[in-house]
């Protein structure tokens, strides 16, 4: 089995209605995030490849990235409290369908803080 990753970056806005209302984060507020994603399998024989990055591409851009980046994520039904944990979690359920070899996922804020999610 090998393991492939590749990452990405959006820009969301978002604000955290569960917390107290002293909280930084209960006001609307944008992040540039960094997602991490990995898929595991054999080397197909034919391509060379686990999986080839552009089809990487094409699944994240339609299912994730064109639906969060620029965008804020409590307009997203699922994510009325778009916590990073929430986030994650929420990414994990679309790209878990498209890609069935999907083992983790890693997401940031920034440079310091971050999830890792490998399901549920």
């Amino acid at each position: 089995m090998m393991t492939v990753y590749r990452n990405f970056r959006f820009h969301s806005a978002r604000f955290l209605p569960n917390l107290s209302d002293d909280h930084i984060c209960k006001q609307m507020h944008g992040h540039t995030f960094n997602l991490t994603i990995y898929v595991e399998d054999e080397i197909n024989n034919t391509t060379g490849f686990v999986m080839d990055f552009y089809d990487i591409d094409k699944v994240l851009n339609k299912t994730i990235i064109s639906k969060i980046d620029h965008k804020v994520l409590n307009d997203i039904a699922e994510l009325k409290n778009p916590t990073s944990e929430n986030l994650c979690k929420w990414i994990w359920k679309k790209l878990k369908k498209n890609l069935p070899m999907l083992t983790k996922i890693k997401l940031s804020e920034d440079h310091g803080t971050g999830i890792v999610f490998t399901g549920e």
